[in-house]
């Protein structure tokens, strides 16, 4: 019984965190409204597999210590805050589309429906297809999530107050895992809804500005954390 009471806790607790606005809240829009469902469900492992730096530590009674030490902390902060900034001034040196493209999205618009369909989960499913761009994409999620100062003290309650100290290794693992697969499915969902082809269509034609704002939302994040006191 107090395994699925755990259970229960960490899967209300895990769900309203992950489902925060937040810096991955804000990547996997970008990449996913930008560039396509294949993209946005790769950096959402990517962050699923940062969560996992954090769940180790914590599991191995680490997160206490970082969140405790300020020096770590502002390590921490001043990378995370850095990287947001690196992202989001990425995004907001995003182009318009050129001409060609922009008549071909018209075109695709006016198209029928089944073949506009097609063309639509093609361009949403390939555009990213080189192992280079699959790693670029997967490291942006990894790093968003592992340099967030925010991590080892959201692990410190989870592991300590919401969860009892006593708790077995085999037990913390199984909801260190449970975590990751509720972080994946939060995200993937988020993907799935704004890579639908008829918001996702529409988006297309606003991409460069897309880029622009949410990159500029980055930036202010990434300010925010390394501006923050604490």
């Amino acid at each position: 019984m107090e395994f699925w009471h755990g259970f229960l806790l960490i899967t209300s607790v895990h769900l309203l965190a992950a489902a925060s606005p937040g810096p991955d809240f804000v990547l996997v829009s970008q990449q996913t409204l930008a560039k396509g469902r294949r993209t946005g469900l790769i950096c959402s492992l990517g962050i699923t597999l940062g969560l996992s730096v954090h769940i180790i530590y914590s599991v191995l009674g680490l997160a206490t210590v970082i969140a405790h030490s300020q020096p770590i902390l502002t390590a921490i902060k001043w990378l995370g805050g850095g990287y947001l900034i690196y992202l989001g001034w990425q995004g907001i040196q995003a182009k318009p589309k050129k001409p060609v493209e922009l008549t071909a999205s018209v075109t695709q618009e006016n198209a029928p429906i089944d073949h506009l369909q097609a063309k639509q989960d093609a361009s949403t499913h390939t555009k990213f297809t080189t192992p280079n761009d699959t790693f670029t994409t997967l490291r942006r999620g990894f790093f968003c999530n592992v340099f967030n100062p925010k991590a080892p003290v959201y692990f410190v309650a989870i592991f300590t107050l919401v969860l009892s100290p006593d708790i077995p290794l085999w037990q913390l693992a199984i909801y260190g895992v449970w975590m990751m697969v509720l972080q994946m499915a939060w995200f993937s969902t988020v993907v799935m809804l704004l890579s639908v082809p008829a918001i996702h269509r529409r988006f297309q034609r606003f991409e460069h500005w897309i880029d622009r704002v949410l990159g500029s939302a980055m930036i202010v994040l990434g300010l925010n954390l390394i501006l923050r006191h604490r």
